[in-house]
């Protein structure tokens, strides 16, 4: 069966543009070379309008929009070529121009945000992504482990309040808190990574995975050794850990504290209405292989209370960690007349005030 002349082409044409584009495809991401075509023309159109368009319309300085827009969503050849572009399109705007402008601090104005997009694209090339992708993946990572840190509802009678609050109000930071909910047995853990802020936050993100797999893997008074022997494991060298876990059993309130080189949890009695501080010492997470730590035993009665906190609601510089831990306990007073749940972040408020710190607070109280 013969075919005619038109479909014969037709087919001929969609043959060529198929090796064109696998041809793209295996010599760079078709999309970004795309991106390097359309910022190439829009700075030769930049230049050309400058030149011939109407006054005013096209500035030369315009031209740094498409340094930046390379800076992001090129790859580092592609981009180099794109500055190679924007250099011929000033020259040339300078020579047909008055050179007033295309001056010098035009030309240095580019230069710097060239040099800074090039180190931007040198970033995003060695992580493997670009454009917008990077920020994309930090905001999932924040998210997931916001989500961790949720503390699970309780069953009736039972009630927690957490404040997580990062130094220098930045989404990621060094503490972090991790909690399971498995029949009656609630464990929380409160961790610090030595550090604050972003310098931190990467180590959490990580750890705070591996732990919040750990808590409900391995027996309760086990939590600290086996998050001491990981981080012997993996993470050498990379600084200390502190910790502290509580397991409660909820239909009895009994429960154990472990404590890691972290500040000393605090009790609320309600038959005496004082807080107090627990007895449960360890050594930091991360320095000394095949630790054991020995869990300290209580109870939560109706009506009590006990909160986890780390160092940055405590220590101030130059000053003994008991005199915070003693302030703490004066604040933690007004919990009692505002509510524990209510009171938290007011309590966080107080104690962390013209402090730059990593700050986290779990509260967990018993009403029947």
């Amino acid at each position: 069966m013969s075919t005619s002349p038109p479909a014969r082409f037709l087919r001929s044409v969609h043959a060529l543009t198929e090796r064109v584009l696998a041809f793209l495809r295996r010599k760079v991401l078709f999309r970004y070379r795309l991106v390097l075509i359309v910022l190439v023309l829009l700075a030769v159109g930049i230049g050309v309008g400058a030149v011939w368009g109407p006054e005013g319309w096209f500035p030369p300085s315009a031209v740094i929009l498409t340094v930046l827009a390379g800076g992001l969503l090129l790859k580092r050849r592609s981009l180099a070529f794109l500055l190679a572009v924007v250099a011929v399109v000033l020259a040339f705007t300078a020579v047909a121009l008055d050179l007033s402008q295309v001056g010098p601090g035009l030309a240095v104005t580019i230069g710097v945000t060239a040099v800074v997009a090039y180190l931007l694209s040198g970033v995003r090339e060695r992580l493997g992504v670009h454009g917008l992708d990077g920020e994309k993946m930090l905001l999932e990572l924040r998210d997931r482990i916001k989500a961790q840190g949720r503390l699970p509802d309780l069953p009736e009678g039972w009630h927690t309040a957490k404040v997580l609050r990062q130094a220098g109000g930045s989404s990621f930071g060094g503490d972090f808190v991790v909690s399971l909910l498995r029949d009656d047995r609630l464990d929380i853990a409160v961790v610090d990574v030595s550090g604050k802020g972003v310098d931190a936050g990467t180590r959490a993100l990580l750890l705070s995975g591996a732990f919040g797999a750990l808590i409900g893997a391995v027996p309760r008074g086990e939590f600290l050794e086996h998050c001491n022997d990981y981080l012997i494991r993996t993470a050498s060298g990379e600084g200390f850990v502190t910790a502290v876990h509580l397991s409660v059993d909820l239909s009895t309130g009994e429960y154990l504290l472990t404590s890691a080189g972290h500040p000393p949890a605090v009790q609320f009695d309600h038959t005496t209405g004082a807080w107090s501080t627990t007895e449960a010492k360890g050594v930091v997470l991360g320095v000394i292989p095949s630790m054991n730590y020995t869990p300290v035993h209580g109870r939560l009665r109706p009506g009590d209370a006990i909160m986890l906190y780390t160092d940055g609601l405590v220590e101030t510089p130059g000053e003994d960690l008991d005199a915070g831990v003693d302030r703490l306990l004066g604040a933690a007073e007004s919990l009692v007349a505002v509510g524990f749940g209510p009171g938290t972040d007011r309590l966080v408020d107080t104690l962390s005030k013209d402090k730059n710190d990593d700050r986290a607070l779990v509260v967990l109280w018993r009403t029947r």
